[in-house]
């Protein structure tokens, strides 16, 4: 028989698998079933931040593109605030088997 795993490693392997405590997360104002985050892009969007239990709502945006400027850390006209990681770019796409 397998032995059972200690609560302590159980609940450290819990807590990764959630989100990190402070995430902001996007939902639009709408009744019914959510949907892709770009449809209706002239909707509102309410921003929640996950505080380790649940998601508290945080501030309106706009829209979608006035959400993502929230989410993603970007100031006005598309720099991105300082202390916030950029992604950096993809391998350019090419040949995935050699010939």
């Amino acid at each position: 028989m397998d032995e059972e795993e200690p609560l302590a490693s159980w609940a450290a392997r819990w807590e990764q698998r959630l989100w990190p405590v402070g995430q902001l997360r996007a939902v639009r104002l709408m009744d019914g079933r959510q949907r892709g985050a770009h449809v209706a892009p002239g909707e509102p969007r309410l921003i929640v931040r996950w505080d380790g239990y649940q998601w508290l709502p945080e501030t309106v945006a706009e829209d979608y593109a006035a959400a993502q400027r929230i989410l993603h850390g970007i100031e006005g006209g598309g720099a991105p605030r300082p202390g916030r990681s950029v992604r950096r770019p993809r391998k350019a796409p090419g040949r995935h088997r050699k010939p």
